[in-house]
Order: C-alpha cells, then structure tokens, then sequence
C-alpha cells in the first residue's frame, strides 16, 4: 500500500484497467522531485510496473530538484539497483518550472507523462490518459475529480483555475492538473521558459494556441501523505503573481510565441472531454 493510505496496486477498485494493448510506441516517464524522501519510492516503482504494461520500450526518470532532505542520496541508491531508473540532479533549487523543462529535456521517448514527486497523483491511472490519446489526440490533461486538499487550497485554487483560464482564453477543466501525457511533436513545437509554477499556464497556453488536439481525462487526487506545499507563502505568491502577469502580456498581448512556429495541419481541439 502507497503511504497515505493508497490503494494497493492489484486490487484497486479505482483504477481503470486500460483498454490499451501493449503497444509499439516508447514511453518516458518523469517525475520533478523536491523534498520528496516519503514517496518518491514508491512512485516510482508503480511507474515502472504501469509502463512496462503499457509498451516494452520505456525509461523512467526523476529530476532531484536540489532536495535538501535527503531524497537525492535515495534516488542515487535506486538508480543502482533499477537500469530503468535515471536520475537528474540539481545543485541548486531551480523551481517547479525548472524541473519541469530539465525532464521534457532529459525525455527521449516516442511519448512523455509526467506526475509531481509528492503522490497527490496516482502513476497508475497513467492508463487512463492511454486510453484517451487515439490517433487524433496530441496532447491529453487530467482532471482532478475531487480536489483533497485543505479547504483554503481548494478556494484559492479554484479562483486561480478561473482567473487563469478567462484572462489566457484556456479551454481547459483544470489548468493545474500535473498529470500529463503529450506526444514528442509537442515539445519539439513549444517553447517552454518559466521557472515557477506558472509554467502550467505557459504550457497550456502555446499547446492550445499551436492547434495541438487535446483530451481531458478524469484522475483522482489525494491528500498529501509526506512533506508541505512550496508554494503556499506570500513572498512565493507575490512572485507568481508578477510572473503570471509578464507571461499574460507575452501570450496574450505580445503573440510571441506564434511569431515562429506554425501550427500543425489539423483542425483544433478534438477527442473525449475537450472544450470549447
């Protein structure tokens, strides 16, 4: 049983078994890591069960984001013994945004998904996201069935998801969903810039804006078992806030990112659970 009392990876009446046949394309798996000794274990032992169900060619990779706690020396212990396991390491703390590109960067598979280090996620429902991306499906986000955080999270997160979503045009259930899987064509088109948190929003935004087809896919979400949020303090919120709005003029205002890549030759959103 995952810590935080997650259900065991056999007998789980909550995760949907995957329609998906073994299939030919590769798979990276990747993991941003900060201060997660707790779970990051465990995480990554049901990735690599659930991925090697999922395609015989898959690597798993987890990008130590300047941990202090300890979770690098346990991440180095179980690289020694898994070959599937790669590890990245940062001296210094780069911020989610950061570790976020160093894993897209480190990925060299047919197919990316990524989850956050701190089990509010599930790798296992990987499979639900497998299901959702047919053949005319680029990009498929999660959905967060039911937030389980603390009240003030969930408002705050809520009012965050709107304000985001009206002020950029996102057509999207959940902006802050990080549980994700993309084709290779999507990074190799978008750009990514963002050291903090609001790399969510930037990805979002130029995948939408690109023409990627996108599906939504439900996924359930846990109460943190081990560790504290990193974002919820004022000084990390103001500067959010100011990254947030430089971003809205470079997006929204400015277009820079449509100035040198053309979008790819399809209609926009389709597939199950897209908006419009």
């Amino acid at each position: 049983m995952l810590s935080g009392g997650k259900p065991d990876p056999e007998s789980s009446p909550f995760i949907k078994e995957t329609n998906v046949s073994r299939s030919q394309r590769s798979l990276s798996v990747f993991f941003p890591a900060y201060n997660d000794l707790g779970t990051i274990a465990s995480l990554v032992l049901l990735a690599h069960l659930t991925a090697r169900r999922l395609t015989n060619d898959y690597e798993i990779i987890v990008v130590d984001d300047g941990s202090p706690d300890g979770t690098g020396e346990l991440l180095g212990e179980l690289a020694g013994q898994y070959p599937w396991l790669r590890v990245v390491r940062h001296e210094h703390n780069r911020g989610y945004g950061g570790a976020l590109r160093s894993g897209f960067a480190s990925a060299t598979k047919d197919l990316v998904f990524y989850t956050d280090g701190d089990a509010q996620y599930d790798p296992r429902e990987m499979t639900v996201l497998f299901d959702a991306l047919g053949s005319d499906v680029d990009f498929v986000n999660g959905y967060k069935i039911s937030r389980s955080d603390p009240l003030h999270r969930v408002v705050i997160g809520r009012v965050y998801h709107w304000f985001v979503k009206v002020a950029f045009g996102l057509r999207l259930r959940d902006v802050d969903c990080d549980f994700r899987l993309m084709r290779r064509e999507v990074l190799e088109r978008v750009e990514l810039t963002r050291s903090s948190g609001v790399i969510c929003v930037e990805l979002m935004k130029k995948v939408q804006d690109n023409g990627f087809r996108i599906a939504q896919a439900p996924v359930h979400h846990y109460h943190r078992s081990y560790g504290k949020s990193q974002f919820f303090n004022f000084p990390r919120v103001a500067r959010t806030l100011v990254d947030l709005a430089r971003l809205w003029e470079e997006l929204v205002v400015r277009k820079r990112h449509l100035r040198s890549r053309p979008a790819p030759e399809h209609p926009d959103l389709s597939g199950p659970g897209a908006e419009g």
